[in-house]
């Protein structure tokens, strides 16, 4: 197993809408076992925690995530994983998730073009946004 430190951790809704998680801290691990599984602990600030719940899918419920690992200015890593615990400690919540990390490269891609169509560019402008952003790789969030 190789643990990381987690930098920042999104959830990607059915829309392609990216949801900041704000980390107190966070900690994901790859398992390298047979299933190629990882595990990624999520821990939040309890206000944070009341804002966010209504995102967060029921527990062993499926979601996609993005994740930053061990420096900000690395590459997002998408993830399928699957809420397996929500657990109150103290002032915080710890929300650990298991999952398969994916194709990152492509799926950036596709979340970037469909946040560009979204905020409605098109033609050459869409085009020179799209190959501008592609190399800044510029956080796709946006706040419910």
């Amino acid at each position: 197993m190789k643990s990381f430190k987690l930098i920042s951790l999104q959830i990607v809704t059915e829309n392609f809408n990216l949801i900041d998680i704000a980390l107190t801290d966070g900690l994901i691990i790859n398992k390298e076992n047979d299933a190629r599984s990882w595990l990624l602990e999520a821990f939040v600030d309890e206000n944070h925690f009341k804002e966010l719940e209504p995102s967060l899918p029921d527990i062993n419920g499926e979601v996609y995530i993005q994740a930053v690992i061990t420096n900000k200015d690395n590459e997002p890593a998408l993830f399928h994983t699957v809420l397996r615990t929500i657990r109150k400690v103290g002032s915080h919540y710890s929300l650990l998730f298991v999952g398969h990390i994916q194709k990152t490269r492509s799926k950036y891609a596709e979340l970037l073009l469909e946040d560009l169509v979204q905020k409605g560019l098109v033609g050459d402008e869409l085009i020179n946004e799209f190959k501008q952003k592609i190399r800044s790789k510029p956080k796709l969030a946006t706040n419910k």
